[in-house]
């Protein structure tokens, strides 16, 4: 069993930049995501990492946005830069040990709630 918890979300403004981690209660497995839902949508994917070596991207966030992870630490990163509006939402982290893109994942955080201000 994993159990993943979410932090680093808050206010914003437009352009600005916010990193979110997401701590493994064990450690980070192969597959780590992390997944976005604004007010009235549905749970969007941002992006994934296969061991911190493969990384892949939402065309929304591409560019803008950077999976890292510290194994040390049981931790996964998503630094958000060049922030608009439009990436308000709840970020959630997942992980699962299998080799995927957008899922399925085998574990969930509670999620964060990120703002961003125009």
């Amino acid at each position: 069993q994993v159990q993943l918890v979410e932090s680093g979300g808050g206010l914003v403004q437009a352009g600005g930049s916010l990193r979110l981690s997401c701590v493994a209660s064990g450690r980070t497995l192969h597959t780590m995501g992390w997944f976005r839902q604004a007010p009235g949508k549905e749970r969007d994917f941002v992006g994934v990492s296969w061991n911190g070596d493969f990384t892949r991207y939402a065309d929304s966030v591409k560019g803008r946005f950077t999976i890292s992870r510290d194994n040390a630490k049981n931790t996964v990163y998503l630094q958000m830069n060049s922030l608009k509006p439009e990436d308000t939402a709840v970020y959630y982290c997942a992980a699962t040990s299998r080799a995927v893109i957008a899922g399925p994942f085998d574990y969930w955080g509670q999620g964060t709630q990120v703002t961003v201000s125009s």
